[in-house]
């Protein structure tokens, strides 16, 4: 017994050892030194109070794609294009927009055109969204500002696509003028994508934009669209800001279950009705959540995260193959990251009877997936039949988008953006990323060696609570840095 006791002890030893001389090798790599202010700010065309001027003003359109088919929205539609044109001139006279779109609707999107000298290079894409969600009838007067006035505080512009998207398409823009006034010229043609319906799916706008681009013969190297941003606060105990550069983005799935009954009086029910068996289906998927784990993208985004973090948590991941599943079973617990390892199964939507005492022949409940690319729709749709395993439910799918391919991490494109990211804001981790909804990249992958998902923002937790919600913001500071961030970006790959 004393032997056992002994060699139990020794093997304790020996794995702690190893554990630990592990978590001490698992250091993080030095970050870049924080830039001066002056390079930071390195223009002084880089006017902070300007820019948000013009921010403040594109969010008094009200550029609601939902509402795209109604007139005065319409009206709002050709009036931002009419005030971008007039607000920046030079971008306009010097890079040749073209109106695109697809009928019944106008063109409202453009993609400029910045030509470069050497034809032998991929050309790149940069793009950003003009067109919101809409505010929640009702919810107005809970805004600090009123939604579409555009106000602006000392630190912050307020309003309806001050984070989705427009900000992004203002910083470009405003990047752009000060390389055109520098008499900057691209080595490589540099598009710049201006959209007009990614909030409802990108099919008119950007569809004609890349069937342009495909009519055009071009192969563009890589293009850069929103997805994440700078995030500070998001994960304890790691105090750089994560430059989460997204590589991929999960698919769009929407199933409906349809459980089948004899229907009747509800003064008689059966022992089981239709509504009975769809309880038991959805039973059944919330108590079998599709697979998943910290591996492939969201593996990699780890990696380079948990080098930062306090010795505690760095001493689990450092020892994944010790604590993996004790890993996994941290991040399952907190949505955000639990949508990051898997495909998320969400019932949305639920039918039944047209009356309250007659008993439903069909109750259905409309279950909507975000697909990981680990898996394919064609798996998905098993796996739910296998789950339910009920010949009374019936599993239809009604809409199926493939995640995307996984972009490379290691390519060009990637070390661009995450030059720029550093070169503008300084010691920030660098991690690539999963885009849990869905953005223009998906369309723009048809064109494109590579595609990535970055906001070039610095946003809090407090700040996330405006993405289509109530109210919505930006600081100031942040849209001075997302100028200098596309000028570094521009200059850098058009050379």
């Amino acid at each position: 017994m004393k032997k056992v006791a002994i060699s139990l002890g020794t093997v304790f030893l020996l794995l702690a050892a190893i554990t630990l001389i592990r978590t001490v090798l698992y250091t993080a790599p030095e970050l870049p030194a924080v830039p001066s202010q002056t390079h930071r700010m390195d223009s002084a065309a880089v006017d902070p109070q300007r820019i948000a001027q013009h921010l403040s003003e594109a969010i008094q359109l009200r550029t609601v794609s939902s509402q795209i088919t109604e007139p005065a929205t319409q009206a709002q539609f050709v009036a931002f294009l009419d005030w971008l044109a007039e607000t920046y001139p030079e971008v306009h006279a010097s890079l040749t927009p073209q109106r695109l779109g697809k009928a019944p609707l106008p063109p409202y999107t453009l993609l400029f055109t910045w030509p470069g000298k050497n034809a032998n290079l991929q050309p790149v894409l940069i793009s950003g969204h003009y067109d919101v969600v809409p505010v929640i009838p009702g919810t107005e007067s809970q805004w600090t500002h009123p939604p579409y006035s555009g106000a602006i505080d000392d630190t912050h512009i307020w309003g309806r696509g001050a984070l989705d998207d427009k900000s992004a398409v203002i910083a470009l823009m405003e990047a752009a003028t000060v390389l055109l006034g520098e008499g900057f010229q691209p080595e490589r043609t540099v598009y710049l994508s201006i959209t007009s319906d990614e909030e409802v799916g990108g099919e008119h706008g950007t569809a004609a934009v890349v069937e342009k681009l495909e009519k055009d013969g071009v192969q563009l190297a890589w293009t850069l669209d929103e997805g994440s941003f700078l995030l500070r606060g998001f994960i304890p105990g790691v105090e750089p800001a994560v430059a989460s550069i997204n590589v991929a983005e999960k698919g769009y799935m929407t199933v409906d279950l349809v459980a089948h009954g004899r229907g009747g009086h509800s003064s008689m029910p059966p022992k089981e009705t239709a509504v009975d068996t769809l309880a038991h289906a959805l039973v059944k998927l919330d108590e079998s959540p599709i697979p998943g784990g910290l591996e492939g993208t969201s593996g990699q985004m780890f990696d380079a995260i948990a080098p930062h973090m306090p010795f505690s948590k760095k001493l689990l991941f450092a020892n994944r193959w010790l604590f993996g599943g004790l890993i996994d079973s941290a991040l399952k617990s907190q949505p955000s990251t639990a949508a990051m390892l898997h495909t998320t199964v969400a019932p949305t939507m639920l039918s039944g009877s047209v009356k309250e005492n007659v008993l439903p022949i069909d109750a259905v409940a409309t279950v909507n997936l975000r697909v990981h690319p680990r898996d394919s729709i064609e798996q998905l749709e098993a796996y739910l039949k296998r789950v339910i395993d009920d010949e009374r439910v019936d599993v239809i799918t009604r809409q199926a988008q493939a995640a995307s391919r996984v972009s490379s991490a290691d390519a060009e494109g990637f070390h661009a953006i995450a030059h720029s990211a550093t070169s503008t804001y300084g010691p920030v981790v660098i991690a690539p990323g999963l885009t849990v909804g869905g953005t223009d990249s998906r369309r723009y992958a048809q064109v494109a060696d590579n595609s990535y998902r970055f906001n070039p923002m610095l946003v809090t937790r407090e700040d996330v609570h405006g993405f289509h919600g109530t109210d919505e913001r930006i600081s100031i500071d942040n849209m001075a840095k997302a100028t200098v961030f596309y000028k570094d970006l521009i200059a850098r790959t058009g050379n």
